[in-house]
């Protein structure tokens, strides 16, 4: 598509267009943030992206300080969270997280670009997280468009739609906490448009169950499900061809002006050379440990179950235990991320008799550069939580996944993997070693496993199409940035 590595039209006066670009302030969501801050800046956008002052400091302590000086063009700035100060290093509580900026941050945004605004180039547009729709505000206070960037599946943005729905029906909120247990979960929710057919209601969003009428985490969804129509475009990290039936749903009935330019990682890596400056700003909360690329390295092709729970998950010691013994028990080589915080309330630790079970053939890091991992021959299976940055990159990768969701719309992304995309197999909420080891087996050696290797070898094909120039993804972002970023100022 012609235009497409020149700079951006210069904004009204002859200056660049200034996109702030503000990702809600948790890795899954930083890191699409920081690819599509990165194309912009490509495509001649000056950038200032804005990070919360926590993680502010995390990012200066995981990759040092020359990770927030910033490039000619492309600036960092913060924003306080509204939660209590703290300078631990860990990912914050969500709930928490959610309430504090959705009740706080506005007057500190209005601030940050009151002042960007006095100093040239003026801002002339704002790209936010759809989970911090309060620059919607803040932008048309200025008078410059605003764009949510939505970093989770379609389909789970359609499922958090249909809250509202589920209220006026009388599903949610629950009549007692008996329905937690007696199977109404299981309820089939084959009605809903857009939706899979099969969809349970334990399969949506996990912040429906509650009792409570006024959850805190309920009421932050609805709000920003609502609030975030005010946007002039809703991004969307997906393509056309994994998500059409959500997204046709969306478009009908919540978010008619919605881009869809995923895998947004796969478009910075065809957009933005290889090598440079800009390639090498990074987004990691945590030191990523590349030792474990030259440990794959000496591995056989399709032979290592890659293990990682994502940034946010936490579970118990003793589902840890289970998982590290169904991983043991298979006998296949394993590459396994356990976060210093995976553990709730406690340090994860292992018996010596598991190290000793495993011997030559695990290894163990803290944090991975993950998109590497998932692109190495040697991986044969992933084992994830199912976040959605997880997914793209496993579906980039050609990878099989074995999931176990732990909240919000990863319950949604499981269902998905396991039954409209053909790509994965639950382990199930209740870990046991026995499932974990037959599940590893049958996805590394069985016929199911054959299957799903198939299916991901054909979405790694889909997502190369769609961001190649001429692709639905490529093709989109080039309309995001003429029809929408670069509005004149209202």
């Amino acid at each position: 598509m012609s235009g497409t590595s020149a700079p951006a039209a210069a904004a009204a006066g002859g200056e660049k267009p200034h996109a702030v670009c503000v990702p809600f302030p948790a890795q899954g969501h930083v890191t699409p943030m920081m690819k599509l801050a990165k194309i912009l800046h490509h495509r001649g956008f000056h950038v200032t992206f804005v990070n919360s002052e926590y993680n502010h400091r995390r990012l200066v302590r995981s990759r040092g300080a020359a990770a927030v000086a910033g490039l000619p063009g492309f600036r960092f700035a913060t924003i306080p969270d509204g939660l209590p100060e703290s300078d631990a290093d860990a990912t914050q509580d969500p709930a928490a997280l959610c309430y504090s900026t959705m009740t706080t941050c506005l007057p500190h945004l209005r601030a940050l670009l009151a002042d960007l605004n006095r100093s040239a180039p003026p801002v002339t547009c704002v790209v936010a997280d759809g989970c911090l729709t309060f620059a919607v505000d803040a932008a048309a206070d200025l008078g410059v468009p605003c764009a949510l960037l939505w970093t989770a599946s379609a389909c789970g943005a359609l499922a958090y739609h249909y809250y509202r729905t589920f209220i006026d029906k009388g599903i949610i909120p629950l009549k007692d906490a008996e329905q937690l247990t007696n199977g109404f979960l299981d309820t089939p929710m084959d009605w809903v448009p857009g939706m899979s057919k099969h969809m349970r209601l334990r399969d949506y969003p996990s912040f429906l169950r509650t009792t409570d009428p006024n959850d805190r985490m309920l009421e932050y969804a609805l709000h920003e499900m609502e609030h975030c129509k005010g946007a002039n475009a809703i991004i969307y990290n997906t393509f056309d061809e994994l998500d059409q039936p959500a997204l046709d749903a969306l478009r009908a009935g919540f978010t008619p002006s919605a881009y869809t330019v995923g895998p947004i990682s796969l478009l910075a890596e065809r957009l933005v050379p290889a090598g440079g400056p800009l390639d090498a700003l990074g987004s990691s909360l945590w030191k990523e440990d590349t030792a474990c690329l030259e440990w794959l390295d000496g591995r056989e092709a399709r032979s290592v179950v890659y293990v990682n729970y994502g940034s946010i998950t936490v579970m118990t010691n003793q589902q840890l235990l289970e998982f590290a013994w169904g991983l043991a028990n298979s006998g296949y080589a394993f590459l396994w991320v356990i976060r210093p915080d995976l553990v709730s309330g406690d340090a994860a630790v292992l018996p010596p008799e598991f190290t000793e079970a495993t011997r030559g053939r695990g290894m163990l890091a803290s944090w991975c550069p993950q998109e590497d991992v998932l692109r190495h021959d040697a991986v044969g299976v992933f084992l994830t939580h199912s976040g959605w940055n997880s997914t793209l990159e496993s579906l980039s990768g050609g990878v099989p996944m074995l999931t176990w969701p732990f909240f919000a719309e990863q319950l949604t992304n499981s269902l998905y993997k396991c039954m409209e995309w053909g790509v994965a197999m639950e382990v199930g909420g209740d870990v046991r070693r026995d499932v974990v080891e037959g599940r590893i087996r049958e996805a590394m050696a069985g016929e199911k496993g054959k299957e799903m290797r198939e299916r991901a070898a054909e979405w790694k094909e889909a997502t190369a199409r769609t961001t190649r120039p001429g692709g639905s993804s490529f093709v989109n972002m080039e309309r995001l940035i003429n029809d929408v970023l670069l509005l004149k100022s209202s």
